[in-house]
């Protein structure tokens, strides 16, 4: 009798609508939405185009103004509660403006990541590309640790967070006509597009989580 119950109830549950995936925004003022108001901010425009897709998503902003790589790994645990299916971790741009050596961030990231793992949830990890002010042997060690990680930990990879804006070797003066006064931050028009490039592959993190 329990086992006709259970094939009837998923009989009739197939085509239920699934249930919402909740995927934390692990970042920095990038994500934390900076000098912008906060629907222009990249979760709010994240949101609004994971909306528009159709997409069952929630999505959180665990984003600190200032954040390290460090500051990351420093909240992640608490930051990655039961409802949380999968995240997108876009941090390092501070570790860039503060000359950290590629080592330390490449351990904090490697923490967050094993967290996540041990967690099971999925990861979409959001690449920076090193300036060339610091010398190429740090640029080298900086740029491979977002796919060395991605490949070690089988996350899913977007290059670079400004990859939206076609800014050439992380040179944001080529776009500063998307960016705010300050030269390090998008504006609402710079976020639309960063968006708009990464939202692909935001959509397949949630879809692969919900299968």
């Amino acid at each position: 009798m329990r086992k006709a119950i259970l094939a009837i109830a998923m009989c009739c549950g197939s085509g239920a609508a699934a249930e919402e995936v909740v995927i934390a925004a692990l970042g920095d003022s990038l994500t934390q939405g900076y000098g912008l108001p906060q629907e222009q901010g990249f979760v709010p425009q994240m949101q609004a185009w994971l909306d528009a897709q159709g997409a069952d998503v929630r999505l959180i902003n665990a984003g600190v103004s200032g954040d390290t790589t460090a500051g990351g790994f420093a909240r992640v645990d608490w930051t990655l509660t039961p409802e949380v299916d999968a995240m997108i971790v876009a941090l390092g741009g501070n570790d860039l403006l503060r000359g950290i050596d590629p080592d330390a961030s490449r351990a904090s990231l490697e923490g967050i990541m094993q967290v996540a793992e041990t967690r099971d949830v999925d990861v979409l990890l959001v690449g920076m590309q090193a300036p060339g002010n610091y010398g190429p042997a740090y640029k080298e060690r900086f740029d491979a640790i977002y796919p060395d990680l991605a490949a070690a930990y089988g996350a899913s990879l977007v290059p670079g967070f400004f990859d939206g804006l076609a800014a050439e070797e992380n040179d944001l003066s080529s776009v500063s006509g998307f960016m705010q006064p300050d030269g390090i931050h998008p504006n609402a028009a710079g976020v639309a597009r960063i968006v708009a490039a990464m939202g692909p592959a935001v959509l397949a993190l949630a879809e692969g989580r919900a299968e």
